[in-house]
């Protein structure tokens, strides 16, 4: 279990601000390109430890760096307001401005990711080479006469480079009798091979069916540069990717296929921080753009505290041609509130157990 040490803690703040930054910016560059007024920007919550007035908005850090906001002038219709006013307030835009409004944290969320994916793919990142390490004993690699540190070259007629790339075209050709060029001393050998179907368990636990031939890797990199063109498709790609399985992992959640007792809150996020940041820069990237895309989309949840729950209400006045009342809104916040104070309680007992445990 990774330790919660001062710099685990220092590098979880600098993260954390930086990610709420980046969220609440959404929030207030699409306010300014609406002419909607933003009276306060800032980070944290509690007491300021520094504010700047310029122009209209106060810019503030706040004490307590667990969240932020972006406070807008007029949030609430306000018949006795003057026309002047009222065009410079939010609750005086369109729906679907309001709407840009509110999804643009988010949004912002997701662009930091795939910027961040983007620049590590360009710089370069270690990958695991196709140099076998083990050889399943009466596994179809056995059978093939395939060894322990022969290279992958080739498999069914594809170029090899990369391990991932061998997982990958095991499950395309299933159990399709295939070539598997391999390099051995220098001499690159032809050899048949037929994937078996066996069980494996996924990221989730749950068991699935899968193809394999019987061999490991060697865990042996190379560092991988890409060009500008096909960094930005592979971050696209990979940004992807991760908020697909993030939207998972909260659907196996609720199913209970997730146990609920690996949710973790601010003390887990420090400690696997400070891990990555011993580990170099290039993994610290890496978490802040995965973190980064968990807190777009778990803000876009329907909980109404949240930007997505803010959304369910423009969609319904979208839909009704009017607000939602005051009052219906004022219950259903107060019903998320409690909900939202719940799981990060029970996430911080998560985490307090964990370190009594060591678990």
């Amino acid at each position: 279990m990774p330790q919660l040490t001062p710099q685990a803690i220092i590098a979880f703040i600098a993260v954390l601000a930086f990610l709420i930054f980046i969220h609440e910016l959404g929030h207030f560059l699409v306010a300014r390109a609406c002419r909607v007024k933003v009276l306060t920007f800032a980070i944290g919550f509690g007491p300021t430890v520094f504010s700047r007035t310029r122009g209209a908005t106060e810019y503030a850090l706040k004490a307590i760096p667990l969240g932020g906001y972006v406070k807008m002038f007029g949030e609430e219709v306000d018949t006795e307001m003057s026309a002047g006013d009222r065009s410079q307030s939010f609750a005086g835009k369109s729906v679907w401005q309001r709407m840009a409004i509110v999804f643009a944290g988010p949004l912002f969320n997701l662009l930091g990711a795939l910027v961040i994916f983007c620049a590590v793919f360009a710089w370069g990142v270690p990958v695991m080479d196709s140099r076998i390490g083990a050889v399943v004993a009466d596994s179809p690699a056995t059978v093939a006469g395939i060894r322990a540190e022969d290279v992958v070259v080739s498999l069914a007629g594809q170029p090899i480079r990369e391990w991932e790339q061998i997982r990958a075209r095991v499950q395309e050709v299933g159990g399709t009798t295939v070539e598997v060029g391999v390099e051995r001393d220098g001499v690159v050998r032809n050899l048949a091979i037929t994937p078996v179907r066996t069980t494996a368990k996924n990221i989730f636990g749950e068991s699935v069916d899968t193809w394999q031939i019987g061999i490991g890797p060697k865990g042996t990199t190379f560092v991988q540069r890409h060009n500008p063109v096909d960094a930005v498709v592979l971050g696209a790609q990979r940004t992807y990717e991760v908020t697909e399985l993030t939207v998972l992992g909260i659907v196996k959640l609720i199913q209970r296929v997730i146990p609920s007792d690996t949710i973790g809150g601010p003390i887990l996020i420090a400690q696997i921080t400070g891990q990555q940041a011993n580990e170099g820069l290039l993994n610290v990237l890496l978490f802040v753009a995965l973190l980064s895309v968990n807190l777009g989309v778990l803000n876009l949840l329907p909980i109404p505290v949240l930007d997505g729950g803010h959304l369910v209400f423009l969609a319904a006045e979208a839909l009704l041609g009017r607000p939602v009342s005051v009052r219906v809104r004022e219950v259903a916040q107060q019903a998320g509130l409690f909900a939202l104070l719940a799981l990060m309680a029970f996430a911080f007992y998560n985490d307090i157990m964990r370190l009594f445990t060591g678990g």
